[in-house]
């Protein structure tokens, strides 16, 4: 099948070709393939990766929670071409100051993005050529075009794309939902009752979804993303399965016991959120956990506030795996947005959740990105002392204009 060329997504072609045009120009060394650490990133990194194998280039997959900007200074400095898929794009800005023209960069996302500054900073994230990527698009499916901008063979990696944007609750739409009559239409994907199966593995959408949600946030220190791009390319054997069992045994319980605690304690309180502090429930899992809880923790009607924002707040372990140990202490602030107060959100009379924490961490030294409807941020431990405050103020300012 051949998308409709409308206006948006011919300019997306255009500039992919014209990105690929700078990478072959580029000698076949390492690339730097930073992804995200949920399904959607996960299954992005798998479809680049395989692509920019099969162009004849090596591939360093690395997957980054979040952007601390010692990171991002040292692999901006050691690495020639960087891909950012799944992250980059909300802090476009950011890598422009870091990288000062020295890599060619390349980011596949579809969170809420700010304006690059530097010329060798591609952002190719379709949200700026019109289209949303909380409903129309994944990070996964933006990685799918430009993969076939690349080379059509690149179809078979279709099934991917569909397991990334099974995290968008409005179902296949938009592109996603042209991108679910290729795979149809190619004998990737077959249906079999309600579900979509890939026909590849005979593994269901939903299935692969579930299984990369569990590798790369509560994995995310014992190789789960690294075990997940590979359950991505080449299956599901049993000795993954065994480590997935353990891993969703030991989310579930840490979920149980913190939901057990909140019942008994009840959330903390101020005039617009309702927050709490995970203390050492997900410890040893990656950060990704918390913001899985707060989306639970939103549909928990007995105990949480429709009116007032969920906010979780998680110390951030200092080890970044595969790279090294931060200097600074960050702490992970998750929010959430009621479904009472989303209409709200919609129609610019309370701020985003993303627009909320970019306000705030703007002052402070911290860094957030996400979603209008769910976000998180990271900031120095010295500096969140008063986050609340800040946060009510931020608030408060923006509903009495």
């Amino acid at each position: 099948m051949v998308y409709k060329e409308d206006t948006m997504l011919s300019s997306f072609k255009e500039r992919a070709a014209a990105a690929i045009t700078s990478l072959r120009s580029k000698p076949r060394k390492t690339i730097m393939l930073v992804h995200h650490d949920d399904a959607d990133g996960i299954s992005s990194g798998a479809i680049i990766k395989a692509a920019l194998e099969r162009e004849g280039f090596k591939v360093k997959a690395f997957c980054l929670e979040r952007f601390y900007p010692q990171v991002l200074e040292d692999l901006h400095k050691n690495n020639e071409i960087i891909f950012y898929v799944d992250i980059g794009s909300s802090h476009a800005d950011l890598i422009s100051s870091y990288n000062r023209s020295n890599s060619l960069v390349i980011i596949l996302d579809h969170h809420n993005p700010s304006s690059a500054t530097d010329p060798m900073v591609l952002d190719m994230n379709l949200e700026l050529f019109g289209f949303r990527g909380e409903t129309d698009f994944s990070s996964s499916t933006c990685c799918y075009l430009f993969a076939k901008e690349l080379d059509g063979k690149n179809v078979d990696l279709s099934y991917l794309a569909l397991v990334g944007s099974s995290e968008i609750p409005k179902g296949f739409v938009g592109i996603n939902a042209k991108v679910l009559e290729e795979a149809l239409e190619n004998g990737i994907i077959n249906r079999k009752g309600n579900s979509l199966v890939s026909t590849k593995f005979d593994v269901s959408v939903n299935h692969f979804f579930s299984v990369l949600q569990i590798l790369g946030s509560t994995g995310y220190y014992r190789r789960g993303p690294e075990l997940g791009i590979e359950v991505c390319l080449h299956g599901l054997g049993q000795d993954i399965r065994d480590i997935i069992d353990r891993l969703e045994a030991d989310r579930k319980e840490a979920n149980k016991k913190l939901l057990v605690e909140l019942y008994k304690e009840r959330l903390r309180e101020s005039e617009h959120i309702q927050y709490f502090d995970s203390g050492d429930f997900f410890k040893g899992m990656g950060t990704k956990v918390l913001g899985t809880f707060c989306s639970f923790l939103s549909y928990q009607t007995k105990l949480i506030k429709k009116d007032k924002y969920i906010a979780g707040f998680m110390a951030v372990p200092k080890e970044i795996p595969d790279w090294g140990v931060l200097s600074e202490e960050f702490v992970k602030v998750s929010v959430r947005v009621p479904k009472d107060m989303r209409k709200e959100v919609e129609q610019n009379t309370l701020p985003s959740a993303v627009g909320l924490l970019n306000r705030v961490t703007a002052s402070i030294g911290g860094v957030a990105d996400g979603h209008d409807l769910a976000a998180s941020c990271i900031f120095p431990v010295e500096q969140g002392r008063d986050f609340i405050e800040r946060t009510e103020k931020v608030i408060s300012e923006y509903v009495s204009k």
